[in-house]
Formats: C-alpha cells, sequence, structure tokens
C-alpha cells in the first residue's frame, strides 16, 4: 500500500446481507475500500490468496467452522465481529490475533472509529525501525474511549439491528428468533444474536415460550 492507496478490507460473515451491510460501513469510511466478502471460512481464504488484503472482518459463526481457526490461517491484519460475549471467546480471539473485537450489534460509529484508529495503527508501524513511543502510540491508536452502558444503548441502530427491533415493535405479539429472520429476511442465528444484543441493551424483553412438547423456545417483546 502507498500512501495514497486505500486500505483493503475483506469481510467475513455468515449471512450475506450482513457481509454486504459491513461492507458498505467499511467503503463510507475513508481511506478503506472493501475488495471482497465471504460468507464462509474456505471463501475468505480464497478471497484473500486472490487479493491483497491489509484487514479483515471477521464473524465468528460461520458454516465451515470457527472464526478463530480462520484469524490463524489469513496473513493479514484482523478484526473480530461477534455476537460472541464470553469473555473467553474474547480472549481466544485476541490470542488468534485479533486487533480488535467489536461485539454484535454495535454502532456504525464505532466500526468507522475503529478503521480510523486502525488507520493510524499503520501509520505509526509503517517504518522499519520504531521506537518504544511509536509503540505505545500505535497501541493506543486502536484503543477507543471507555463507553458507558447509555453510550452503549443506540448499538440498535445497525441496519439489521433496527429492522429486529421494528419486527418486535410492529408485532401484537410475541415473536421468536425464527419468526422475527422470517419477518426481515435474515436467517434465525442472525436474528437470535440481534435479538440478544437488544435485550442486553435493555430494549427488549425475553422469555420462554413452553409448548406441548420439546425445548421451550425463546420469544421477544418490547419491555
Amino acid at each position: 500500500m502507498t500512501a495514497c492507496e486505500p486500505l483493503s478490507v475483506l469481510v467475513v460473515d455468515d449471512d450475506f446481507r450482513v457481509a454486504g451491510i459491513h461492507a458498505s460501513l467499511v467503503d463510507a469510511v475513508s481511506g478503506f475500500r472493501t475488495v471482497a466478502t465471504a460468507n464462509t471460512a474456505a471463501a475468505a481464504l480464497q478471497a484473500a490468496g486472490g487479493a491483497s488484503v491489509d484487514l479483515a472482518l471477521i464473524d465468528l459463526y460461520l458454516p465451515d467452522g470457527s472464526g478463530i481457526g480462520l484469524l490463524r490461517g489469513l496473513e493479514c491484519d484482523a478484526f473480530v465481529l461477534s455476537a460472541a460475549a464470553e469473555g473467553p471467546m474474547v480472549r481466544r480471539a485476541v490470542s488468534a490475533g485479533a486487533l480488535a473485537y467489536l461485539v454484535k450489534p454495535f454502532t456504525p460509529e464505532l466500526l468507522a472509529e475503529k478503521l480510523r484508529g486502525y488507520a493510524r495503527f499503520r501509520q505509526l508501524t509503517g517504518a522499519e525501525i520504531v521506537d518504544q513511543g511509536a509503540v505505545e502510540s500505535a497501541y493506543a491508536a486502536l484503543r477507543s474511549p471507555p463507553v458507558n452502558r447509555a453510550a452503549r444503548r443506540p448499538a440498535a441502530r445497525t441496519v439489521t439491528g433496527e429492522a429486529v427491533l421494528s419486527a418486535v415493535r410492529s408485532s401484537a405479539s410475541p415473536l421468536s428468533a425464527g419468526e422475527v429472520g422470517s419477518l426481515i429476511g435474515v436467517s434465525r442465528a442472525t436474528a437470535q444474536r440481534y435479538l440478544a444484543g437488544l435485550v442486553t441493551s435493555g430494549l427488549l424483553r425475553m422469555k420462554l415460550r413452553y409448548g406441548a412438547t420439546g425445548r421451550p423456545e425463546q420469544e421477544y417483546r418490547i419491555p
């Protein structure tokens, strides 16, 4: 990459709609461009082999394996964008090489901020030899200022998050993840991740729906 060329980004997500949304967010940030999207680990490795990639945005839930393995298999830098919020999973991702970890759903502003920080990180580590001050500044560039819980609530303003929230709000009765997915045209797994994030943010409530047989199903409603 020369000084005038944008940083190239590979977007990896099991849901092609979400991958497209993330790609559009990347392309909206000055100095970045999406060179490929992939919905499986195998497709991501193939895309990375056929194009020069500076940064990969990786979902951990992929149909042909964990994103942790993909992190280790790619030679480029990487961020994790995942609904997995378990501490051990975060540590595994960092250990595998993730420079940042964004928990879905997140705001477009947060991703843009992380990308700009990454651009600064690249500038600070671009020299053949760097001193300790540059190393400290490079790591600091990857970090975002701490935010309080109230500041995290607008995470529903992602495109998919808004669609999920609107579907539940418009329904006269509680909805399951499968029902939400059918209404807005995403997979059940994707709907489930956003619903979980909305519950964590306090924008939705979850309870169990018990049927005649089988395990109970989670359903969601407005508080």
